[in-house]
């Protein structure tokens, strides 16, 4: 009797734990069908394997690049004043001065020591001096500079050096990974990872009226000292030059700008072969198309970017562009705001031919244009020619400089040489706001006016003190 209760126990027991098992099976099963319902493609399970894909492996572009990308330092003087000097000496004070140090990187792109970096890492500075990733220094001499894209082209004395190879910044595709390359806070050889976020980028960031600003955002650590290295695909190819970061603390918050490859190479030619950078204009006011726009204007396509006005006497204005016509492509390259058509125009030289694809109305035509450089015309601008008869090497203010002495625009004259405004009596620290009644914005305001001038010239500024000037001689 017991050993029959016993098994009819122990028969329960097994039945009851076969319910449970086959209970909690089917209770799965409707949680895993609760979390696919609603989907209306069939869900693959796939197992995850640890590790990354080969196509994430960082190893091979960091050994291929980080001997390329030099740390950059530059020793320059600024004048400050002392208020308590200038109470008792008024005009006579002349303020002081006192050296400056600045850090930044470079990048290696031939075997005989050119090197291409920011213009706000060198610009204004007396000596620049190149560490290399081996530890060797060199002085450095700034070949030339260009303020529309802040590039600038230096030169060191060796042979044999490693240098990048470039890569075609076009192809590149929001998403893919990067990597920067620079001396983060004067912390030499250092690799940052990210992936591209965006293209064509406009932030406002470089003064000037000629500025072409295209870059390419990515989310690689770029801090201080970033300023002109390397941002690399996975082949170790330079598609752009590490030149910005937007930061409310002045530190890395995983959005920084490079300034494409397309962009780089061009500058860089036209400094070698020309001693400048040959500057190809349109000669239109364009503007963004927003929705609000299209509704003013009665455009049916938010795609492509607006003529607002087609200047007289310009490339576009020969070839038949009108304002109101939204241009659409250069090339059969689709441009969709007005920095990617300022690059794509800034790649030409003057004399170049380009097909403009422009919408006007309900018809598309394609206007073959002819491009000019900033003087009108479609020869080749020479280096230095109004540096050299003025004899003097000037720079764009910045905002701080403006708003301290109270003006809008100008640009101030750091060196003096032989030349015109020297043998008149202009001083260091001079600053050209206007000649011949035409504001100055920019060095390149300065370069156009000057270059069309025949006969006298009318020179109006003011010193770092508040004293106006004005020079008036004859070329």
């Amino acid at each position: 009797m017991k050993n029959k209760q016993l098994f009819v126990i122990i028969a329960a027991a097994f039945f009851g734990g076969l319910v449970a098992v086959f209970a909690y099976s089917a209770l799965l099963d409707n949680k895993e069908k609760e979390v696919i319902a609603g989907t209306q493609q069939p869900v693959n399970m796939v197992k995850l394997t640890a590790g990354l894909d080969s196509s994430t492996d960082f190893t091979y572009a960091a050994e291929k690049t980080i001997n390329t990308v030099v740390n950059v330092k530059t020793q320059s003087t600024v004048q400050y004043r002392n208020p308590i000097y200038e109470f008792f000496y008024g005009d006579r004070y002349q303020g002081e001065e006192e050296p400056v140090m600045g850090i930044g990187s470079g990048v290696i792109i031939t075997a005989d020591g050119y090197i291409v970096t920011n213009n706000h890492v060198i610009e204004n500075s007396d000596k620049v001096t190149v560490t290399l990733n081996d530890k060797r220094e060199f002085t450095a001499k700034v070949v030339g500079t260009d303020h529309s894209t802040d590039l600038a082209l230096l030169k060191v004395e060796a042979e044999g050096l490693p240098f990048i190879t470039f890569g075609n910044s076009d192809v590149l595709k929001v998403g893919e990974w990067v990597l920067a390359v620079g001396n983060p806070f004067n912390i030499t050889s250092t690799v940052t990872a990210g992936i591209v976020s965006a293209k064509g980028r406009s932030m406002d960031i470089i003064m000037d009226n000629y500025k072409i600003e295209s870059f390419i955002q990515t989310d690689a650590s770029v801090n201080r000292g970033n300023s002109g290295g390397a941002l690399v695909n996975l082949k170790g190819e330079m598609i752009g030059i590490n030149t910005a970061i937007v930061s409310p603390t002045g530190g890395n918050v995983g959005i920084s700008f490079a300034i494409p490859s397309s962009i780089v190479q061009k500058v860089v030619k036209d400094i070698i072969e020309f001693g400048t950078v040959q500057r190809a204009i349109m000669g239109v006011q364009i503007v963004d198309i927003t929705a609000e726009l299209a509704k003013e204007k009665g455009l049916d396509q938010l795609e492509g970017v607006y003529v607002a006005e087609v200047n007289d006497n310009s490339a576009a204005k020969e070839a038949g562009i009108e304002a109101g016509d939204v241009v659409t492509h250069i090339n059969d390259i689709p441009v969709k705001s007005p920095s990617e058509l300022q690059e794509m125009v800034g790649r030409y030289r003057p004399g170049d031919k380009i097909i403009v694809q422009v919408k006007r109305k309900d018809k598309t035509k394609q206007i073959e244009v002819t491009l000019r450089n900033l003087q009108g015309d479609t020869g080749v601008v020479k280096a230095g020619t109004f540096e050299t008869i003025l004899g003097a090497k000037v720079v764009n203010l910045d905002d701080q400089e403006k708003n301290k002495l109270g003006i809008k625009y100008g640009v101030k004259v750091t060196e003096l040489q032989d030349g015109k405004l020297k043998a008149e009596g202009v001083k260091p620290g001079f600053i050209i706001t206007q000649v011949n009644n035409k504001p100055i914005y920019s060095v390149a305001d300065l370069e156009k006016i000057f270059n069309s001038i025949k006969g006298g010239v009318y020179v109006e500024g003011i010193y770092q003190n508040g004293t106006a000037a004005y020079y008036a001689f004859g070329l």
